[in-house]
């Protein structure tokens, strides 16, 4: 009876099989996009992160692409979505995405317009877009926006003796009161005491 040779298994670079496995058993999300798991019973592979219950160990191999997994002969997860992990074409999309939404905020969109303006600009919905730049920065595009015109109006307080009239609108502020209120918030202290400081 002829021996059946098992496969070499391709693992990721500077990552070894008990890292990978831990990983993936605790659903660890710092190692999703790093490798992909294949289960040999189902034929299928799989995120780090992937939401079903794992499979065991001993039936699980690990590769450092989806081109690989595939290669070996599993085919992509429904639930954990391999095609949108970080490093993917999907995922590089959206990101390119939030990076376009990031130069229009620091050029000022959103002091002239709102977050739903923003979103047509870039062609996708409002709620995508929110969803999008969480994901990426942390923060909405209005948070971003709001943060951008206190560090412009700071750097002009500083550098500048422009009067705080002038600072406020010309760093995006609708009105000197959302100007003092944004310090107020921002710095526990009005924009004035800056000011005399100098």
């Amino acid at each position: 009876m002829a021996k059946v040779l098992a496969q070499p298994q391709a693992l990721p670079p500077h990552l070894d099989r008990d890292t990978c496995d831990r990983a993936r058993l605790a659903h660890t999300r710092a190692f999703d996009g790093l490798f992909f798991s294949g289960v040999r019973s189902t034929r299928i592979y799989c995120r780090p992160v992937c939401p079903v219950r794992p499979a065991r160990s001993e039936n699980v191999t690990f590769y450092p692409t989806a081109a690989a997994a595939e290669r070996a002969g599993f085919r992509p997860c429904l639930r954990c979505r391999p095609e949108t992990a970080p490093g993917s074409p999907a995922w590089m999309g959206t990101a390119t995405t939030v990076a376009r939404g990031m130069r229009l905020i620091n050029a000022g969109f959103l002091d002239r317009a709102s977050a739903a303006e923003l979103a047509e600009a870039l062609g996708v919905g409002s709620r995508h877009l929110l969803r999008l730049f969480m994901r990426h920065t942390g923060a909405s595009p209005s948070e971003i926006a709001a943060t951008r015109r206190v560090q412009e109006a700071k750097r002009l307080i500083d550098g500048t003796d422009m009067t705080l009239a002038e600072i406020a609108f010309a760093a995006g502020f609708g009105s000197v009161r959302r100007f003092n209120d944004a310090f107020a918030a921002t710095y526990k202290r009005p924009p004035s005491s800056f000011r005399r400081r100098r």
